[in-house]
């Protein structure tokens, strides 16, 4: 097992990134139209989408190197990837050992396989995991958490029609052509919030090695996740809040209320980041900012 080193200061941060002309985040439930807040017309992304975006970002940034595996991930079978653990440890004495399930006897067994999991697994180290799943290796809490981004202003999905020269069938060879639409967010500035506890991350074995690959993944995530539905995303600005001790020095709400974003006056319609300004306040003491972009 390699051992990270411990983080001692507790973290939040806010993660200002935007969308130009794409769907930042479709709802299935809704048409794969944006996420909208339908009381403020404020567009949503959720913590979900984003941290998708940042396992894809560590899976390329460091393929095939040790402990730096996904858990979730397209087409993975997690129960498949639960019995690794098991196979790890043959001499474990067991409760249950069925096909499908599997349950170590004593409790110091069960902490044993989820600690496997989680330094072999960066996700599951950084997000925590359930894998209580018939193959039971236990119940992850997770250091890293985010917020559901929220854009500063209201957003206005549009539908556009879009054409294809080409059919899918031989019964619409006749049409030449088919016909789509898709829909997309012209502009919109989105606000991340998270948080990164320092006490849980020494419990998974997160360390400032797997801190300094998060502070990067949110900078670069969107570098590598492009497609023609997303249109332009872009990260715009990190700021970070390093408590001087482990358990924090200034409650997190108030942190936040320290990054004030507007929109500038003389803009009716925004349309790049350059329309917003952006003003930090001081920090408390024993809180550092950060600005890492």
């Amino acid at each position: 097992m390699t051992m990270k080193t411990q983080i001692e200061n507790r973290y939040e941060f806010v993660l200002l990134f935007d969308v130009e002309n794409g769907n930042p985040n479709g709802d299935p439930d809704a048409g794969n139209l944006p996420r909208i807040d339908p009381e403020t017309g404020c567009g949503l992304v959720t913590d979900v989408c984003l941290k998708r975006k940042v396992r894809n970002y560590v899976e390329l940034a460091r393929a095939g190197e040790d402990s730096y595996d996904i858990y979730i991930k397209e087409a993975a079978i997690l129960n498949q990837l639960n019995k690794e653990a098991f196979e790890a440890h043959p001499d474990m004495e067991l409760k249950e050992n069925k096909a499908d399930k599997l349950v170590a006897k004593k409790k110091e067994d069960q902490q044993t396989l989820a600690q496997w999991m989680c330094n072999k697994y960066y996700d599951i180290r950084a997000f925590g995991a359930v894998m209580t799943t018939g193959v039971n290796c236990g119940q992850v809490r997770g250091p890293v958490q985010f917020s559901f981004s929220k854009s500063l202003d209201p957003i206005t999905p549009v539908d556009v029609t879009i054409t294809r020269m080409a059919v899918t069938n031989e019964k619409d060879a006749e049409k030449e052509r088919t016909m789509g639409r898709k829909s997309i967010v012209p502009y919109g500035l989105y606000r991340l919030e998270g948080f990164i506890s320092a006490p849980l991350a020494n419990q998974t074995n997160f360390g400032t090695e797997d801190l300094e690959l998060l502070w990067e993944s949110l900078m670069f995530m969107f570098d590598h996740d492009r497609s023609a539905a997303r249109g332009k995303m872009a990260a715009q600005k990190l700021i970070v809040f390093q408590h001087e001790s482990r358990l924090g020095n200034a409650p997190a709400h108030k942190l936040f209320n320290l990054v004030q974003v507007s929109r500038k006056q003389d803009c009716d319609v925004p349309r790049s980041f350059s329309d917003y300004e952006v003003n930090i306040e001081a920090a408390p003491s024993g809180i550092t900012i950060l600005e890492k972009l």
